[in-house]
Formats: C-alpha cells, sequence, structure tokens
C-alpha cells in the first residue's frame, strides 16, 4: 500500500524512467567540462517509496528464483547493499508496466499466485473474506486474474495445499461468471 499511495496515478508517468527519477532510483552524474563521473543513486525522490521498494525487493529475492538468480549476479561485482537496490529498482520497472497494462505478473506461476492468495486470506480479517473459506478466496483471486482455472491443489513447503473448485466460487460469487 505505501508503493501504491507514494505513486498515485500511474498515468503520471509516461515512462517507466521517469517512475524511477521520481523514485529516487536513477543514476547520479557529475559533468564538468573535462570530466564525466557517473554516481549512483540520487536519493532525490520519495524516501517512503525507495525504503518500501527496498524492503520489497529483500523479499523477492527469496521468493522468486530469477531475482535470486540476477541478485546473485550482481553481488559478484557490486556490495549487497547496491546488488538489492537494483533488485529494487528493477521491482519499480515490473510495477511500472504492469500498472500501465493492467495485467498480472507473467513470470508468476498459477502455483505462486494461489499460494500468495492462500498467505494473503490467512492474515485477513473473516469479515474481509466476504464469507469465503481461505481455500475459496485464493481461487477467487486467480479467476479475477483469468488464471489458475483447473487448479485444485499445490504444494510448497513440501506441504500440499488444497484450493477450491471454480465452480464452487461461481456459485458463491455470480458475478465472476459474467466476466468470463
Amino acid at each position: 500500500m505505501t508503493i501504491l499511495s507514494a505513486i498515485g496515478d500511474i498515468q503520471r508517468f509516461p515512462s517507466a524512467r521517469k517512475l524511477v527519477g521520481y523514485a529516487g532510483f536513477g543514476a547520479g552524474v557529475h559533468d564538468s567540462g573535462q570530466k564525466h563521473q557517473d554516481k549512483g543513486v540520487t536519493k532525490s525522490g520519495r524516501k517512503e517509496l525507495r525504503w518500501a521498494l527496498v524492503e520489497a525487493a529483500w523479499q523477492a529475492i527469496r521468493s522468486n528464483a530469477r531475482l535470486r538468480a540476477e541478485y546473485d549476479q550482481l553481488c559478484k561485482r557490486k556490495h549487497p547493499n547496491q546488488a538489492i537496490v537494483a533488485i529494487a529498482r528493477k521491482l519499480l520497472v515490473i510495477l511500472w508496466c504492469l500498472l500501465n497494462r493492467q495485467e498480472s505478473y507473467n513470470l508468476a506461476t498459477d502455483e505462486d499466485l494461489a499460494y500468495k492468495m492462500l498467505t494473503w486470506a490467512w492474515h485477513m480479517d473473516k469479515s474481509a473474506l466476504r464469507g469465503l473459506t481461505n481455500q475459496q478466496f485464493a481461487k477467487y483471486g486467480l479467476l479475477q486474474l483469468g488464471r489458475g482455472e483447473q487448479l485444485t491443489q499445490i504444494v510448497k513447503g513440501g506441504q500440499p495445499r488444497r484450493i477450491a473448485p471454480k465452480e464452487q466460487v461461481l456459485a458463491l460469487m455470480p458475478e465472476l461468471s459474467l466476466k468470463q
């Protein structure tokens, strides 16, 4: 929520580069007549946005193998803190693309999305679930994204976890059948 509230309307940023600059993740440059020197990030942007993205980057490298591999590659030539800032910048660019195109992260598998929906449901108040079980809420979220229609079970951490069948959720939330 911090990230989305700091960004505001994504249409304000015609390119990902503009959003990166707004967040203070743009590269600093010192140019005089005789010397050109590249510097680190400018840090002249929304401090809470940079903080939230760096924290999200730490979580992302723990849960996403691709981002972890990229982080490990960056750590070979940069300090770990610099590498995580590069990952945070990458997350911001991905976020700009997703918000502009209004689509889900296509590198996430249906199982990954289902597990994220389940963990989200586990931390929500029962009133926020609108009468759905955690498994039904996970399927509802997947159907909202147009993903995982046939998915009824996932395995995370060596444990099988059930996801409600599509028909069960459509019976409880008939507005979903209008979207399909």
